[in-house]
């Protein structure tokens, strides 16, 4: 399975446009990660982001980091992605959402997941990848170990491609997070073997 992360600053091309292109092809969801907008750009960008996935009936999730939940319950969104520290900072206020997902580093705090209104992992990075450029990659052991410490599907994320996608799955990973790739393709074929 195959979740989408935007970055409209690599997108070439128009982003509503790929946001729609990768909306067609029916992922798990679509994270609207575009931390550096306002609250008001951001909201604007959601809202338009969420008509077209409705479209297609491909969940969006939203994650820009504070203001999250609030952009989401102002257009109606029912998915969310946060911050480990995030979720546990909020959790509470969390009930009314489908789709929860949360960023984490390390097996323990999957643990920490376990009864709460979590319903996907995204973890890593696993293998270098310029977004996180100078930080040694977790690997494949680290996303296997966080696969034993959940019943929660885990997303491995950072550096995936179509080649290493089995490598990923091998782990237990319910499948990939992929940003870049998404963002600057011309065609989606070689992620077709994630879906």
């Amino acid at each position: 399975m195959l979740i989408c992360v935007t970055n409209r600053l690599l997108c070439e091309g128009d982003f509503l446009e790929r946001i729609e292109r990768l909306a067609a092809l029916h992922p798990y969801a679509i994270v609207l990660r575009e931390k550096d907008l306002s609250y008001s750009e951001y909201e604007a960008l959601a809202r338009e982001s969420l008509k077209i996935c409705e479209k297609y009936g491909t969940p969006l999730n939203l994650n820009r980091g504070e203001g999250t939940i609030e952009v989401a319950e102002s257009i109606g969104c029912k998915g969310v992605h946060l911050s480990f520290a995030g979720f546990m900072q909020h959790k509470e206020a969390l009930g009314g959402f489908e789709r929860v997902g949360v960023s984490l580093h390390s097996p323990k705090e999957a643990l920490e997941l376990t009864g709460t209104c979590a319903t996907y992992i995204q973890a890593g990075h696993i293998f270098a990848t310029d977004c996180k450029a100078g930080l040694p990659p977790k690997g494949l052991e680290f996303l296997r170990q966080v696969c034993k410490a959940t019943a929660l599907p885990v997303f491995g994320v950072g550096g995936i491609t179509a080649d290493k996608y089995p490598e990923i799955l091998r782990t237990g990973a319910a499948g990939a997070c992929v940003m870049s790739g998404l963002m600057t393709c011309e065609k989606f074929d070689e992620f077709q073997i994630m879906q």
